[in-house]
């Protein structure tokens, strides 16, 4: 059991049957009255977002989530398989389980699969991945130190903004966490 006066960014509970972390805590004193932690909390299942304010005496249950690297293998159309690489069981999740992440990965790259009681409900991509881009305008010469951004398709079928540069055919790094453009390979 945890309790509301030690929440922290991160920090998983259930509460009604539901699973929340925090993505923000203050804990708060007033001059009259008793103190209360306000918290910004994000469903972990389904993925919203919620603002609730709690006696710093409330106590939670903790919940345990799981995490496991898997090989993504491929999709069939309406799920996506995904490969244990210790036991080769192959477990397939619908598209609002990996919405975030697939449009950067390809075939065999590994994901974290979060899991909740046994049941996976979240897929989160490497960090950094290097695609190819597959379609944007041609650069022109002398466009390689401005911050203006043109659109591009990546062979995931992401679409990013990169530099005006960056050309059909280039090998770039992406930030999955925010969908951005990093650099060059």
């Amino acid at each position: 059991m945890i309790s509301a006066g030690d929440l922290r960014k991160g920090t998983t509970f259930e509460q009604d049957g539901q699973v929340y972390t925090v993505i923000d805590f203050l804990h708060v004193k007033p001059g009259k009255g008793a103190a209360f932690v306000r918290t910004k909390l994000r469903n972990v299942i389904n993925g919203g977002v919620t603002e609730t304010t709690f006696n710093p005496t409330a106590k939670f249950q903790e919940a345990v989530i799981e995490r496991k690297e898997m090989q993504y293998l491929y999709s069939d159309g309406e799920l996506y398989y995904f490969m244990d690489g210790e036991t080769y069981e192959q477990i397939p999740l619908n598209y609002d389980q990996v919405e975030n992440a697939i449009k950067f990965l390809k075939e065999n790259m590994f994901a974290i699969i979060k899991f909740y009681k046994g049941e996976a409900f979240s897929v989160e991509a490497p960090n950094f991945v290097e695609l190819q881009v597959v379609s944007t305008e041609p650069g022109v010469k002398g466009n390689t130190t401005t911050n203006v951004n043109k659109p591009a398709t990546l062979e995931t079928g992401a679409e990013i903004g990169v530099p005006l540069f960056v050309n059909e055919g280039d090998m770039i790094r992406v930030d999955t966490r925010t969908g951005e453009y990093m650099e060059r390979v």
